[in-house]
């Protein structure tokens, strides 16, 4: 028996839908709360796999942890295990960052190597660098990390040669329980760092410069609890938003802050896209008479890799060609088959994909490789005409809280099915 997402698709999409709490801030605020004894309440979680995953961590280390509804709790009065094996962490990449904390309050971290979504190399030898140079004695073998700071890290200037959120994370959080100024030079710009660094500083560290690509920490000896909420999800909210456009719909897409959309939205007035924007969201007004458009992804406040799959699911309906081309991630283009399959046209050249937009794509038997892949294969599932069946849809839990429920808000014919694969592999859908 296997599961599928299945989505009648060809209908405008139209209403209301509210997006959760940003996963990609959620991650690495959880991880951040082993800095403290204290209890720290955290709101507008979103309940996700990779928030349970981390759930899960967390109490391996000694965490003590409560999840109701979009509130969680957790307390970690000590560490009861400084050690994450490959069994822990294989599934969930943001568990590295684990080390900077078991580093900053424990002393010592083995952590294996991480695993979740296979994008192209995403090493992750920035982050060893910047602790070694906060004093961290650091040694890989077998593909586990093996840390000591037995005497404390201690403050340090970094200059990172790529603005890594994944090290930028790291750093913050192992600076902030480390007394003294640390500074991160080329850090990550992302809203979900400004985020951890809010964060941060509501537990008592001192942060300036989050969201710029300097940031200074003044870390303390100890570090208290706090009650916070997390921003909106910026790339749920894409979602939403591109589903929309696809179908040619009208809708409003509430719950997050449009700035954290810059690049994106700017994309979208290039397509000709028609909306009005306030201080909680999105209002999309018109989609029906839609351009071709030339993205590259970049780091912030350039247009979001997590957002290029999205991007090329609704353009491939578009009148002409556009091309994205794919700058942080090798061979992030998985979905690229998989599209091909429901009549897309696309090639692609190196880091470049050419989409030749169709008057319509067809509902077909396809496969989700991974969460952005899987949210793709979604919108065009909508603007196909017929039945699409996603296959392996178990990654969408792992980045859209109630994807379904919120779909069908818009107006969308979608639901999951257990079937035997033969039934849909056949189906001729």
């Amino acid at each position: 028996m296997s599961e599928i997402l299945e989505i009648h698709g060809g209908r405008p999409l139209s209403g209301e839908v509210t997006v959760s709490g940003a996963k990609n801030a959620a991650l690495p605020i959880m991880l951040a709360s082993m800095l403290t004894s204290d209890e720290v309440v955290l709101r507008n979680v979103p309940n996700l796999t990779d928030v349970h995953l981390s759930i899960h961590l967390l109490e391996h280390f000694g965490a003590e942890v409560d999840f109701v509804k979009d509130t969680l709790r957790i307390k970690t009065p000590r560490l009861i295990a400084t050690e994450a094996s490959y069994s822990l962490v294989k599934a969930l990449r943001a568990s590295f960052w684990v080390l900077g904390p078991l580093l900053a309050r424990g002393g010592a971290a083995r952590v294996a190597l991480p695993g979740g979504d296979v994008i192209g190399a995403r090493p992750v030898d920035i982050h060893l660098e910047a602790l070694t140079q906060m004093g961290a004695d650091i040694h890989v073998k077998h593909g586990v990390v093996m840390a000591t700071a037995p005497d404390g890290l201690r403050p340090a200037e970094l200059d990172f040669r790529f603005p890594s959120v994944g090290a930028t994370h790291q750093v913050l959080m192992a600076a902030a329980l480390t007394p003294g100024r640390t500074v991160i030079r080329g850090a990550a710009r992302e809203p979900e760092v400004i985020a951890l660094a809010d964060f941060l500083v509501a537990l008592g560290a001192e942060v300036e410069g989050a969201g710029q690509s300097t940031i200074v920490i003044e870390g303390k000896e100890s570090l208290h609890g706090c009650d916070f909420h997390l921003i909106g999800d910026r790339i749920e909210a894409a979602t939403y938003i591109l589903a929309v456009v696809a179908t040619k719909g009208s809708a409003r897409i509430r719950g997050f802050d449009p700035e954290h959309l810059g690049a994106f939205l700017d994309t979208l007035r290039d397509m000709g896209v028609e909306y009005d924007l306030d201080s909680d969201g999105i209002s999309i007004l018109s989609a029906t008479s839609l351009r071709p458009v030339h993205v590259s992804t970049g780091p912030f406040p350039q247009f979001a890799t997590d957002i290029q799959a999205l991007l090329m699911a609704a353009t491939s309906v578009l009148d002409g060609v556009s091309h994205i081309s794919e700058q942080v991630f090798e061979g992030r283009f998985s979905h690229v088959s998989e599209l091909a399959r429901m009549g897309a046209q696309i090639s692609v050249e190196g880091r470049t994909a050419h989409i030749s937009g169709v008057s319509q794509l067809s509902g077909a038997y396809v496969e989700a490789r991974d969460i952005r892949a899987g949210a793709a294969l979604c919108i065009a599932g909508l603007a196909a005409e017929g039945v699409t069946q996603i296959a392996d849809p178990q990654h969408l839990r792992r980045g859209y809280t109630d994807l379904e429920t919120k779909l069908q808000s818009l107006g969308a014919r979608v639901g999951h099915k257990v079937t035997d694969a033969e039934d849909f592999m056949f189906s001729g859908c």
